[in-house]
């Protein structure tokens, strides 16, 4: 009899998470790669930043301040994701967090790669994966690369790429109410409408647990849902790139810490009672 498969939950940081005054989301992150395995280490891929060995520094004192056994992946090129250690490096591992920079960099050096294969591989038997920023952008199978927050929704206020496919339905932004991004969302679903869009604030994360459907908001901001899967006004294939977009009918949510999604039926929900003592 074949043994269950497990997905591993996703930890997905809006940036600028709190890292040692009230690392409250890392903290969560660490119990959930304990919870996955006892002895487990958390990998950090650093292939979104230029600067990968000071980013790799900063998470290495973030995490073993927990302690948990922490070891780089810094992955630069294509060659470097088909090496064997490269990937069996994922062994060692019982969670692997990508740091911020350019999400870009992470689809187009572990796109497809035998990296990216064994990530998914160990994903599907319970690794845990999370990311900040870009790597919380990479998470989709569309991602949202640019975008000017300025504008109002239109095609081209947003370019899109290929992600890395982990979490198929839905599109997500970073950084979310701190750089003004709901335009590039709404225009991010317009396009793909069957996805929920998913705007996380900086020292905020959405726990997505696949296998259970279900996925809920923590830390000090809010997660914005968009969900235009039942819209009926919905011009984005009949303007030009950048004529302003009509939508319609479309659900919003805005969650804070506590509140989730039930993925299945898309409905909020709350995780705990808040009291008025008023």
């Amino acid at each position: 009899m074949e043994e269950a498969t497990i997905i591993g939950p996703l930890v997905i940081i809006g940036g600028h998470e709190d890292k040692f005054e009230h690392p409250k989301i890392l903290r969560r992150l660490t119990d959930l790669v304990r919870s996955y395995r006892s002895d487990g280490a958390i990998a950090i891929v650093t292939t979104a930043s230029h600067q990968g060995a000071l980013s790799f520094d900063t998470y290495h004192r973030a995490f073993t301040q927990f302690g948990l056994q922490v070891f780089p992946l810094r992955i630069d090129t294509r060659r470097e994701a088909e090496l064997p250690q490269v990937r069996e490096a994922l062994g060692d591992a019982a969670g692997v967090f990508f740091t911020g920079g350019d999400q870009l960099r992470i689809t187009s050096v572990l796109g497809g790669t035998a990296f990216h294969r064994a990530l998914w591989s160990a994903w599907q038997q319970g690794l845990v994966v999370a990311g900040t920023s870009a790597g919380a952008s990479m998470m989709s199978r569309t991602m949202i690369v640019a975008g000017d927050a300025k504008e109002s929704p239109a095609r081209n206020t947003v370019k899109m790429a290929p992600g890395m496919g982990l979490w198929a339905e839905a599109v997500i932004d970073q950084h979310f109410s701190q750089r003004g991004r709901v335009g590039r969302l709404l225009s991010a679903v317009a396009q793909n409408p069957e996805v929920l869009g998913i705007g996380i604030d900086e020292n905020t994360a959405l726990i997505v647990e696949l296998d259970d459907q279900r996925c809920r908001v923590m830390g000090e901001g809010t997660v914005l849902v968009i969900d235009g899967q039942e819209s009926i006004l919905n011009n984005a294939s009949e303007t030009r790139p950048d004529q302003a977009l009509a939508l319609s009918d479309v659900r919003l949510h805005v969650l804070p810490d506590g509140y989730g999604i039930e993925l299945a039926t898309r409905s909020p929900y709350p995780l705990k009672v808040v009291h008025d003592d008023n």
